[in-house]
């Protein structure tokens, strides 16, 4: 299977996970829950929850185990679109575009778009600790959950969209810039193979694996996002180009310049490749996407 196939049916049983679980539309919640269906369903290439299950995939692959992993996959892309919505406000990033569509508080205000990512951030908890949603053990739940909301927490993801915030316009070293990018971004996609990982009964030896590959896979796709801000076209992108600079941000191409930093992306796959190389033919998925993220144009 090629990785444009394996990406398009992977996607297909998440978007029909997510009709599933999302809350429905509901007459005394309407605007509300309108605006976390807005963005949740706008578009997006639902990579965390696709390498949610290729990490599955790797350790016991079986429509068993996809199957299983369904909720966890649907609470990931919920904290995602929920961080979206946030990072677009005002007083964050202040952007009118995401995914090519008005962001969610061009749309439906501010107010309403800060509810919509609270409504999503909460209820993908309770996707993943509902008992019949799916067919995870109480302790795996749990595990996951701990996993998960560690990396969207104040040392993960949010802790590094505040570090972000922190040091925008500031001579910043590369080691902070370091910590930004493995939080804010990384931290939710390592979070994601790793809970594939537990969720189909892992080993330790393949998930110390599966996390380090996480680990190097998130950091090639800040650096490669880094890249395409610079490169990329805001049709392309779907959002705002060049919006890292008017910002002051720091970025990769700015410590390295445009080469150097897809020297560092690509070496940040190797690394991730290399890390599952004991896994065997089931993992073949994961290293496709690794090279996906490297080459990605959005």
């Amino acid at each position: 299977m090629t990785i444009k196939s394996y990406l398009n049916e992977r996607k297909t049983l998440i978007e029909i996970a997510l009709e599933n679980h999302m809350v429905a539309a509901n007459e005394v919640f309407r605007r509300h829950i309108e605006a976390m269906r807005y963005s949740l369903f706008v578009g997006g290439k639902r990579i965390r929850p696709i390498l949610c299950l290729a990490a599955g995939d790797a350790v016991q692959s079986s429509s068993v185990i996809r199957e299983r992993l369904l909720p966890v996959c649907c609470a990931l892309e919920c904290i995602h679109t929920y961080s979206l919505i946030h990072d677009d406000l005002p007083a964050m990033d202040d952007d009118t575009l995401r995914r090519g569509k008005p962001t969610n508080h061009v749309v439906y205000g501010e107010a309403h778009a800060i509810l919509a990512g609270d409504g999503l951030h909460t209820l993908a908890f309770e996707m993943i600790s509902n008992p019949e949603h799916g067919t995870l053990s109480a302790e795996k739940r749990l595990q996951i959950i701990h996993v998960i909301a560690k990396a969207a927490g104040p040392l993960g993801m949010v802790g590094g969209q505040a570090l972000d915030i922190d040091n925008e316009n500031s001579d910043v070293t590369f080691e902070t810039l370091r910590s930004i990018h493995s939080a804010k971004t990384g931290a939710l996609i390592t979070a994601a193979v790793h809970a594939g990982g537990i969720g189909a009964g892992a080993g330790e030896t393949q998930l110390n694996a599966l996390v380090e590959y996480g680990n190097q896979i998130g950091l090639a796709f800040q650096i490669v996002d880094d890249l395409l801000n610079v490169t990329a076209t805001t049709e392309q992108l779907g959002k705002t180009a060049g919006s890292d600079a008017e910002q002051g941000k720091a970025t990769y191409p700015m410590f390295f310049g445009i080469q150097e930093t897809k020297n560092k992306a690509h070496e940040a796959v190797e690394a991730a490749k290399t890390a599952i190389g004991d896994l065997g033919p089931d993992a073949e998925p994961l290293r496709d996407l690794a090279d996906y993220i490297y080459g990605r144009t959005h």
